[in-house]
């Protein structure tokens, strides 16, 4: 199975793996393709196994990062997904690979993962497998596993201002998004609106539209979190049973 690279001349055509033929996402899927042809011009790759799945990879030298950190001459996984009955079939290692040859000429590749496998994070066992190491962490669970290929290389760090676990609004959910994800619209707009509305708890919702805006989560995770009275309850695109079990 070949491996595609997205570029802006092949991805109208191409799909992106995820949402691919979901209707209710499909305006999310859309502005997730905007978002790739602008990043595609600072640097941005996705690379897929081309089948129809979810077997992709996504990364960006970390100067075009959008995620809260800081270092240098790094590359950054943004996104790493293969499943279903693409598993166990040495496509990650491919794809990583592809990922490690893109970045020949930098420092090193860094990952935002966690403590354990979590929904739209890359699975931690398979970064140490590949000889990642924790390098920083951050509340409530964030760990920042890197690879070093230049032993004298600084690794880069999260920012002290995504540390905390915590965002600045203690009233009712607060809630941020990005279109790096097609299914956060769809999430945010309409099932968590609606929630709120039906719970009557105020909703405060937060597009992140920008790397500016990016840099000043509160947590180094830019693709969906929900956060009530202030603390960190759910970064799963899930309402109804699962909000109720976190936050009653």
């Amino acid at each position: 199975m070949e491996i595609l690279k997205l570029t802006d001349k092949n991805i109208q055509d191409e799909h992106i793996c995820c949402a691919i033929s979901d209707k209710k996402c499909r305006n999310g899927y859309e502005k997730k393709k905007e978002w790739l042809k602008k990043e595609f011009k600072n640097g941005y790759n996705f690379q897929k196994v081309d089948v129809r799945g979810k077997v992709f990879i996504e990364y960006v030298p970390i100067e075009s990062s959008w995620l809260p950190l800081i270092g240098k001459n790094f590359m950054v996984i943004n996104c790493f997904w293969v499943s279903g009955q693409f598993k166990g079939k040495g496509n990650g290692k491919r794809l990583l690979e592809q990922c490690l040859g893109d970045s020949k000429k930098m420092d090193g590749i860094i990952a935002v993962s966690s403590d354990k496998k979590r929904p739209f994070m890359t699975d931690p066992k398979f970064l140490k497998h590949q000889g990642f190491e924790v390098i920083d962490e951050a509340k409530p669970y964030f760990k920042l596993w890197g690879l070093k290929t230049n032993p004298n290389a600084e690794f880069p760090k999260f920012m002290e201002s995504a540390k905390s676990g915590n965002c600045p609004n203690n009233k009712g959910i607060t809630a941020y998004y990005s279109n790096t994800c097609p299914f956060t619209e769809f999430y945010t707009n309409e099932l968590l609106r609606e929630y709120a509305k039906k719970k009557n708890i105020p909703l405060e919702i937060n597009h992140i539209k920008s790397q500016e805006d990016a840099r000043k989560m509160p947590i180094p995770w830019i693709i969906n979190s929900v956060f009530y009275k202030g603390e960190l309850v759910s970064l799963e695109m899930k309402v109804e049973r699962h909000l109720e079990k976190l936050i009653g």
